[in-house]
């Protein structure tokens, strides 16, 4: 879920907090600038899943690296409550794009939106299992045996074959290993597949 950070505008966070269980993202009120600069570590404010709501513009938030893409701007009010949703709403689906549209693992850059797996200027596009399964195996950073890709992936139960997987694996091995020559980017140990 994306996070919307009010910033010293207590009345827009009433009124979210209001409707709270209706929005698709998660809001979160800062008191005031420095409030937002003692805490915004803890949000881990590198990535661009987040929107930030302030009365003062963003080139003046002490200390923190802010675009104008994480910023939502409010040089036109006042406006209506449908159109300050619709702001939200279209900013938060343009920070997940972009989010989405590089995503590095062990250097190679996976891009969601087009199913490109690239590196040094070499592309592989990918199924959206594939995706599934480097995503999976590189978010829990643990060794996954084949009933666990099984189950996360396909939704299957743990009596069914493991032929599925194992196919899968294979010829996602194979064609990284054809284009880029890389031989290690899913490893198998005895308790499963990873990617370190």
């Amino acid at each position: 879920m994306q996070n919307v950070f009010i910033i010293n505008f207590n009345s827009l966070y009433e009124i979210l907090d209001e409707i709270k269980e209706n929005l698709s993202f998660k809001i979160i009120k800062f008191e005031d600038e420095e409030d937002f600069d003692k805490k915004f570590d803890l949000y881990r404010l590198d990535r661009l899943d987040h929107l930030i709501i302030s009365k003062t513009h963003h080139k003046l938030l002490p200390n923190i690296n802010i675009t104008d893409k994480n910023f939502l701007d409010f040089n036109n009010l006042p406006l209506s409550f449908k159109k300050l949703s619709e702001l939200i709403n279209i900013k938060l689906i343009k920070l997940k794009f972009n989010q989405q549209s590089k995503i590095i693992i062990k250097g190679y850059e996976l891009n969601l939106n087009s199913k490109f797996f690239s590196k040094d200027n070499l592309k592989l596009k990918l199924t959206e299992k594939e995706i599934e399964i480097i995503l999976y195996l590189k978010d829990l950073k643990t060794k996954h045996d084949v009933a666990d890709l099984q189950k996360n992936i396909w939704g299957y139960s743990s009596n069914m074959e493991t032929h599925t997987v194992e196919t899968h694996i294979y010829r996602l091995r194979k064609k990284i290993s054809d284009l880029f020559k890389d031989e290690k980017f899913i490893l198998t140990h005895k308790n499963g597949y990873f990617i370190d």
